[in-house]
């Protein structure tokens, strides 16, 4: 099998060689079409995470929506043509942050409902060309980026403690689910984030023995 690497710098414009658009013209060198793409990226600045959100800057403000949502809508308008035969799937990474607050994530939460809002509109607009659109909202991991995060130890203490199944996802549980969703067995989901965080999204309020 075929591997290759390609430069891709998502905050680049069209004009740069690095480019998202370019990107895709680079593997269209390579490849004739194209059967999924994963949407694994987010960025923001770690030190606007900490403390309050109405503390954020315009600059990180901007730059966190750009890099961390904007990006999915413009891989999936360059990746149309590689897809447009036969059609395919695109995912990408959200967090429960999307939807509820959570300590020392801001402005990455709303970088990711913006995701989750676009992961709709892009679901309706590829759909007719068989192209379906989906979110993946993993629990906390401990991952590298995940301890860019300040406080992460308390989310990922807590969520065990709370959550229906009493534990946090494994790497591979997060994997299996991903392969579902890019695969043939999930032909008939679309515009669906899928959690995978033991249950804790369905959580409103912990009973008080589990606090």
């Amino acid at each position: 099998m075929q591997k290759k690497c390609y430069e891709c710098d998502v905050s680049k414009d069209n004009n740069d060689k690095s480019s998202i658009e370019n990107f895709i013209k680079q593997v269209l060198e390579d490849w004739t079409e194209i059967d999924f793409i994963v949407h694994a990226l987010a960025y923001s600045d770690k030190e606007e995470l900490k403390g309050k959100y109405v503390d954020c800057s315009r600059e990180n403000f901007l730059n966190s929506l750009d890099i961390s949502a904007f990006s999915f809508t413009r891989i999936a308008k360059s990746a149309f043509p590689l897809m447009n035969s036969k059609g395919g799937s695109l995912l990408t990474l959200s967090y429960l942050g999307a939807e509820r607050t959570t300590p020392n994530y801001n402005v990455m939460g709303v970088a990711k409902s913006a995701l989750e809002a676009s992961i709709k509109y892009l679901a309706m607009d590829l759909g007719k060309s068989n192209i379906r659109v989906n979110g993946l909202s993993a629990g906390p991991v401990k991952t590298l980026a995940g301890a860019a995060i300040s406080g992460a130890r308390h989310v990922y203490r807590y969520s065990e403690s709370v959550a229906p199944l009493k534990f946090n996802p494994e790497l591979s549980e997060i994997s299996n689910s991903a392969l579902y969703l890019l695969s043939d067995l999930s032909s008939g989901v679309t515009g669906n984030i899928h959690h995978v965080d033991g249950g804790l999204h369905s959580v409103a309020v912990p009973r008080s023995d589990e606090l």
